[in-house]
């Protein structure tokens, strides 16, 4: 995949210019003439840079640069300056801005400039092909803005050894993404650990995390290396670390001060090199405040903090990870399934989904086990999303359904006597067999001696 470039310049010519030089280069181009155009984009699609000059008509190039970092913190903005404007893009890039080109600009030296920005957020092996750049994402799927934003700061902090602390909700999807930046880093070809904090006893955490000897205590029949000493070399995963007890949090911030661990039991220190990444649903800060966490240990853990969005605040993946827990799990249970309904598309983007990713993989699972036709229809979505089935009709529709209902109970009420339905329903006898043949009712049937020809 080309890397994306949004241009902005009000000059047609320029503009028409710079595309064609974009594209020729291998880019994917999108050109507007004005900030507004861009901010508009911007909502739909996030490129990889922006390439805009400072004299926009209305807002100018360095508003336009403060909206983009508003939102859009990591993305590399470069501004074309005319010599007037030269201060004010000096000015910019103490801001932020990532450099500026004065017109005419030279352009080798411009495609060699957003070479450069682009390579911060790409693998330091250039070798590699856009599908293997993007590889370290493969398990997350996502068109959104918001998600866009923070894999790119993802894939920025990967490079570095900062440890990493990923706030979300309880199913958004936290481990799956430190797993994405773990692959993203010079250690992935190292070992990932992870381990739940708040899922495993107190009295087996230390053990489990620093390790112990032989006879340390009761049960402990041999040595057992600690997850740090499993993940050595590579990166170790904590989640739920809100929920770590605050004496386990003091040796849990001696490791990371003195880089070694001491297992249970033992008199000599094992030096370890792991990075760490964690991760909590809970408010860290209120925690510190009521003296649950340490607020030493939360600055070692949080030297750079990402926070995954809802699967609320990113509605249009639902159907994207929809159909693609779909396809896996069709294989899985060996189904037939191509999709789902339009009803039932429908019905997924709207639900509230307090589980979030977790929560729509669940209800994927469910239906890809029931299934029965090509297409998930509604009534399965709605089943486990445990939402009544509502059957909404047409006026056409119901009044049918009504008429039917309305013969049939006649009939019974009549021992099917057509005369005597007739009567009870005010219509002439041919009118009222008009209705029945509408029907497709036949009165024998509802005669209590069977069926009678007539």
């Amino acid at each position: 995949m080309s890397a994306h470039v949004l241009l902005v310049d009000d000059d047609p010519d320029i503009l028409r210019l710079l595309s064609m030089r974009l594209t020729a280069a291998g880019y994917r181009v999108t050109a507007v003439e004005s900030a507004e155009a861009a901010l508009s984009h911007l909502a739909m699609e996030r490129p990889q840079l922006v390439l805009s000059d400072v004299q926009l008509p209305g807002k100018d190039g360095l508003a336009l640069f403060d909206a983009i970092r508003a939102k859009h913190p990591s993305l590399p903005v470069i501004l074309l300056t005319a010599h007037g404007t030269i201060p004010d893009a000096v000015e910019a890039t103490s801001r932020g801005v990532y450099t500026y080109l004065t017109k005419p600009f030279n352009g080798k030296e411009l495609l060699e400039t957003i070479g450069q920005a682009l390579a911060l957020g790409s693998p330091t092996d250039p070798s590699k092909s856009a599908s293997a750049n993007e590889s370290w994402r493969e398990d997350i799927v996502s068109r959104s803005n918001v998600m866009a934003e923070l894999l790119a700061e993802a894939k920025l902090v990967a490079g570095s050894d900062a440890s990493v602390l990923i706030r979300g909700e309880s199913g958004s999807g936290k481990e799956v993404l430190a797993q994405a930046i773990h692959r993203a880093s010079p250690r992935a070809s190292q070992p990932f650990v992870a381990v739940n904090c708040g899922a495993i006893p107190e009295s087996l955490l230390e053990s489990e995390l620093f390790g112990h000897i032989k006879g340390a205590f009761t049960g402990a029949v041999a040595n057992h290396a600690g997850l740090f000493q499993a993940a050595n070399g590579g990166t170790l995963f904590l989640d739920e670390i809100g929920d770590m007890p605050v004496a386990l949090q003091v040796k849990l911030l001696r490791v990371l001060q003195e880089r070694v661990v001491r297992p249970v039991g033992a008199s000599q220190a094992i030096p370890i090199d792991v990075r760490i990444m964690s991760a909590t649903h809970r408010d860290l800060d209120a925690a510190m405040a009521e003296g649950e966490f340490r607020e030493d240990l939360y600055y070692r853990l949080n030297v750079v903090s990402l926070t995954l969005p809802t699967l609320a605040e990113r509605r249009e993946d639902i159907p994207l990870l929809a159909n693609h827990f779909l396809a896996k799990l069709a294989l899985k249970y060996n189904k037939r399934v191509n999709g789902f309904a339009p009803e039932a598309v429908k019905a997924l983007a709207t639900a509230p989904w307090p589980g979030n990713v977790r929560q729509l993989h669940n209800v994927v699972e469910q239906v890809s086990a029931l299934a029965t036709t090509p297409l998930i229809p509604l009534a399965l979505v709605q089943r486990a999303l445990r939402v009544p089935s509502v059957e909404v009709l047409t006026f056409t529709e119901a009044r049918l359904r009504f008429e039917r209902e309305y013969l049939v109970d006649l009939l019974k009420l009549t021992d099917g006597s057509v005369a005597d339905a007739a009567r009870l329903a005010g219509r002439n006898r041919t009118e009222f067999y008009r209705l029945l043949q509408k029907h497709g009712l036949t009165p024998g049937v509802f005669r209590a001696e069977g069926p009678v020809a007539e």
